[in-house]
């Protein structure tokens, strides 16, 4: 996952064995997972706008293998109409929601107006969930997408595929394989609204989030710099559009039964 965290501001050459590392001795343990020495949060530093980057280490048990993965908090919730989740038995802390995003109001079709999009993303807070969450119900959901693959970034519409319904936004967000499938990846196209950097405190490398046009609220989009250099991309800049894979990840904001959450959403 390398790639990933190059996303976040660790260089290439930083290995992920050396990251994980950091997390365990400089972290602390990660809220709604299990036990603490193996779940830990490193917080990598905070921006003016409020959002914050942070990396995290899970294992199973001692001895085991350090996973790491990347995360974008403090972004507005977006709704998410849930139309599956996904709990795999090796990951029992993670689930993947599959849903509407900028869902209509209740008893309308969600494929019928053009404001709605499908939209995959890891969450790592499932045990929030519970086990009785009903198709359709809808979650505040905080999540942002890390660069697996970044096809082109170009001005404009130059690079839109003609075989893609285009939303007036102009933003196309599709979930990979089947809506089950577990991956957590979406092809994304999407043109910069802003952009915003961070500054990873481990590294000093500056982290560059794209808020991108979406029917609802921008998506903020990581990309790797190093990728962006090896494969001949222009860095992001307003104006530009943004085409390749994205693995998203997050957290649930609210739109779960009081008690079970302080947070509302709307």
């Amino acid at each position: 996952m390398d790639f990933l965290l190059e996303c976040i501001g660790f260089p290439p050459d930083l290995g992920e064995d050396d990251v994980a590392e950091l997390v365990r001795t400089r972290g602390e343990a990660a809220a709604w997972r299990g036990a603490g020495e193996d779940h830990r949060v490193l917080a990598l530093g905070q921006g003016l706008h409020g959002q914050s980057l942070v990396v995290r280490a899970d294992r199973d048990g001692p001895g085991g293998q350090w996973s790491l993965t990347p995360e974008l908090r403090g972004t507005r919730p977006r709704r998410l109409a849930v139309t599956s989740i996904v709990r795999p038995q090796d990951q029992p802390f993670d689930a993947l929601l599959t849903g509407w995003a900028h869902p209509p109001p209740p008893g309308e079709d969600p494929e019928g107006p053009p404001g709605a999009y499908r939209l995959s993303a890891w969450v790592s807070d499932a045990r929030r969930i519970g086990r009785r969450l009903l198709p359709g119900h809808v979650l505040a959901v905080e999540a942002a997408g890390f660069a697996l693959h970044v096809e082109r970034i170009v001005a404009g519409d130059a690079a839109f595929a003609a075989s893609v319904l285009e939303r007036p936004s102009g933003a196309y967000v599709r979930p990979l394989g089947a809506p089950d499938d577990p991956g957590g990846g979406c092809d994304v196209s999407l043109r910069i609204q802003s952009v915003r950097r961070l500054v990873n405190a481990v590294t000093d490398e500056v982290v560059v989030v794209a808020l991108c046009d979406a029917p609802d609220r921008p998506i903020p989009l990581l990309l790797s710099p190093w990728q962006l250099d090896r494969d001949g991309h222009e860095r992001p800049r307003p104006g530009l559009r943004v085409e390749g894979t994205f693995l998203f990840t997050g957290r649930i904001a609210g739109g779960l039964k009081r008690g079970t959450t302080g947070d509302r959403f709307g």
